[in-house]
């Protein structure tokens, strides 16, 4: 009963934005309406599905958009698996934790079934961002489509992702070598209100962190000891962002405020003066965060997005055609 009544919200919804087409340089909103118009219902009930089994999966939903934006653009080329001759981004350290990509195949076939090579993989999973991220009680926003899928995938790529141990020098470089301001760094940091991270991630703040300190300074400590009995149990133990793991909201923003940052890059955007005003001003503000977190989404979708003869779109989402 609940999920009908989440479809019938989500069909209002659309129905409320009919006619506001949405561009982004040469994605369009509409790109699928004549070629396959069942497109985003058939992510979208996907998507449902495997939140109500498994709640924990919109966090890996959506960290799989921001990776593979991040490398080579938004190109699908996250999702590509290792041969033998080559390592892929996925099997990247800073990649081994991501999830879903069993929601993503499956979308990937109910849409090969229904409109054969006709939406993108890069599509799918920008499409499977934005319901985890409604679903879990974030905003609704309007996704341009028309991405092609990568042809390359490597391990040595990934070398364009923030790492977690920056600080905002580094993150804010990162994120303007993208085009991204530090309106949206914050922004997007902000999805870290869903998923978790695993132990080997942060623990180097829990002990021997420098010469003068063995816990990070700007870790509350009490946090950092309920840290450490969690990791105690080893590298990949998940601890999540924040206390409402599968929820999106502001307490991502608050944990910021209580120095319960998991990771060094989300503690410094509160510990950095720069960046503190806009973690205050999201922690009071619910609307204003969920309003610069779509604009943000929409921003970073479209980078470097491949079109035309730039790629291609595979038949299977973990194989180049």
């Amino acid at each position: 009963m609940i999920a009908s009544h989440l479809t019938e919200l989500l069909l209002l919804i659309e129905l409320l934005l009919f006619g506001v087409q949405l561009n982004v340089g040469a994605l369009t909103s509409n790109y699928y309406d004549a070629s396959c118009p069942f497109a985003e219902f058939i992510v979208r009930n996907t998507v449902n599905q495997a939140l109500r089994s498994d709640s924990t999966l919109a966090g890996g939903l959506l960290r799989l958009h921001f990776h593979d934006c991040f490398v080579q653009g938004c190109d699908g080329s996250v999702l590509i698996d290792s041969t033998k001759d080559n390592t892929a981004e996925k099997d990247s350290p800073a990649n081994l934790s991501l999830r879903g990509y069993e929601v993503i195949d499956q979308a990937k076939q109910m849409l090969e079934n229904q409109c054969p090579g006709v939406v993108s993989c890069a599509d799918i999973v920008a499409l499977a961002a934005r319901d985890a991220v409604f679903m879990s009680g974030g905003p609704y926003y309007n996704v341009a489509k028309g991405r092609k899928d990568g042809r390359r995938s490597r391990i040595e790529d990934t070398i364009d992702l923030p790492p977690p141990t920056l600080n905002m020098t580094g993150l804010s470089k990162m994120f303007a070598q993208q085009g991204l301001t530090i309106q949206n760094l914050v922004a997007l940091s902000g999805a870290h209100t869903l998923g978790a991270a695993r132990c080997a991630s942060f623990k180097k703040r829990l002990s021997n962190f420098d010469p003068n300190n063995d816990v990070d300074p700007t870790l509350d400590s009490n946090y950092a000891r309920m840290l450490s009995r969690s990791c105690s149990a080893g590298d990949d133990t998940q601890v999540g962002f924040d206390f409402t793991p599968t929820r999106f909201d502001v307490n991502y923003f608050y944990a910021l405020q209580g120095r319960m940052g998991l990771l060094t890059s989300d503690q410094t955007l509160y510990t950095d003066p720069q960046t503190q005003s806009i973690v205050n001003g999201y922690a009071m503000n619910q609307a204003s965060f969920f309003s610069d977190f779509q604009q943000a989404m929409i921003k970073m979708g479209a980078l470097v997005a491949k079109e035309g003869n730039q790629g291609e779109v595979r038949r299977n989402c973990r194989k180049i055609n």
